[in-house]
C-alpha cells in the first residue's frame, strides 16, 4: 500500500477505551499539525473521541502561555476517573441486611435468594436497605459475607444440566404416567404428590419414605424399618387412618413413583381410597422431580454413607419441619407449610 498509517485490516473494537499508544499517536499527530478527522481515522474512532481527549488532556506549558496536548496527562486523567467509575459496594451501608442473611444461612440454612424474598415480604426490611440476590451471590464470591464461602451454598457448587431420556417401562405395576392427567404438569390443582424412599448406607436397613405435594412443596417423611412393598403400604395406610383420617382420598388426589419393587403394591392403594397411583418412566427422575429435589435438601441433613437408623425420629421431624418451613420463590416466599395449610382448608370446606 502506498498510505503509511493504512488501518483497515486493523478493525477497531467498538467502545474499546484509547491506550496511551493511542495516546501518543494523537499528541504526535497534533504537533504535526493534522485534523482530529485524520487522526480519528488513523486510530480507528471516531471525531468526537479525539476532541474529548484533547480536551481532557491539555495541560498549559511554558509558564501557562501555551496550552497543548500530552499524552501522559491524557493517560492520568484517564486512570484517575477509571478508580472513581463503577456502582460502589453497598456492604457497609447495608450491614444489617447481610447480617440477617448471615444469621439465616448458618442458623436456618436457607438460599441467599430465600433471604432475600422472604425480607421484602414480610417487610422487615425495605428495599433500599437490601441488595438483590445476584450481588449477595457476587459478595459471597468477594468474601463480603463474613465467613460464609461458595461451597456453603449447596446448589451453587453442584448444578449440571441432563438430557432427559424416555425409556419403555418393563415392569407393569399399575398406571403409566403416561396416563395421568396432563394438567398435573400445570401444578393448579391440589392433591397431586410425588414419593420415593432415601436409603441408607445398606439396603437392608431403615429407609425413609418422602412424599411432596406438586402445587405446595409440602412433604412428609416417615421412617421405615425397612425397603419391602409390605412397610410402604404400611406406612400410607397409617397416614391413611391417622393423620389424614376422613379426608385421605381429598388430600391425595394422585401419587406418582417410580418402578422400584418397594411400590409394586402400592397400586393396592386404589382399592382403599380414590386416589390414583401412576409410575414414572424407567431412568427418567424429571417425571417427579419435585420429589428428587427435596431429597436433595434432606441429603443436607442426612448425607449419603449414614445408617438411617442412627436418626432417631426427632431429627427426622425437624428435618421435615425445616423444608417445610422454608421460603420459596416459586410460592411468592410463602412457606410450603403456609400454603399446604390454605389449601386444606379451601379442600376440605369444599
Amino acid at each position: 500500500m502506498d498510505q503509511n498509517h493504512f488501518t483497515t485490516d486493523t478493525l477497531r473494537k467498538k467502545g474499546a477505551h484509547l491506550t496511551f499508544e493511542e495516546r501518543v499517536i494523537i499528541q504526535t499527530r497534533l504537533r504535526d499539525k493534522q485534523s482530529y478527522r485524520s487522526i480519528a481515522r488513523e486510530i480507528g474512532c471516531c471525531v468526537n473521541t479525539v476532541r474529548n481527549e484533547v480536551k481532557r488532556g491539555k495541560v498549559l506549558c511554558y509558564n501557562g502561555k501555551v496550552e497543548r496536548y500530552r499524552a501522559a496527562d491524557g493517560q492520568s486523567t484517564y486512570e484517575a476517573h477509571r478508580e472513581n467509575c463503577g456502582r460502589k459496594c453497598d456492604a457497609i451501608a447495608k450491614g444489617a441486611f447481610l447480617d440477617y442473611v448471615q444469621k439465616r444461612l448458618q442458623e436456618h440454612h436457607w438460599s441467599l435468594d430465600a433471604c432475600f424474598g422472604r425480607a421484602l415480604v414480610t417487610g422487615e426490611f425495605q428495599r433500599g436497605e437490601m441488595v438483590c440476590t445476584k450481588t449477595l451471590y457476587n459478595y459471597v464470591t468477594l468474601g463480603l459475607l463474613g465467613k460464609i464461602k461458595s461451597i456453603d451454598l449447596p446448589l451453587r457448587v453442584k448444578r449440571k444440566n441432563a438430557r432427559k431420556r424416555v425409556r419403555e417401562r418393563k415392569k407393569k405395576f399399575g398406571r403409566s404416567i403416561d396416563e395421568r392427567d396432563p394438567s398435573v404438569d400445570e401444578r393448579q390443582d391440589f392433591g397431586h404428590w410425588e414419593c420415593d424412599l432415601v436409603l441408607g448406607s445398606r439396603s437392608k436397613d431403615e429407609v425413609l419414605l418422602t412424599l411432596v405435594e406438586r402445587k405446595t412443596r409440602c412433604s412428609l417423611i416417615r421412617k421405615l424399618p425397612n425397603k419391602e412393598s409390605a412397610s410402604v403400604i404400611a406406612a400410607f395406610r397409617k397416614l391413611k387412618d391417622g393423620m389424614f383420617r376422613g379426608c385421605f382420598s381429598r388430600v391425595f388426589l394422585s401419587i406418582t413413583t417410580d418402578n422400584g419393587s418397594e411400590f409394586s403394591s402400592l397400586s393396592e392403594l386404589e382399592k382403599l381410597s380414590h386416589t390414583r397411583i401412576y409410575y414414572a418412566h424407567p431412568y427418567c427422575s424429571s417425571d417427579k422431580g419435585t420429589n428428587e429435589n427435596h431429597n436433595g435438601l434432606f441429603r443436607r441433613f442426612l448425607p449419603k454413607g449414614k445408617k438411617i437408623q442412627d436418626y432417631p425420629v426427632e431429627y427426622i421431624s425437624r428435618v421435615e419441619c425445616w423444608a417445610n418451613t422454608l421460603p420459596r420463590k416459586i410460592l411468592g416466599y410463602k412457606t410450603p407449610e403456609e400454603c399446604f395449610r390454605e389449601e386444606m382448608l379451601a379442600a376440605l370446606t369444599a
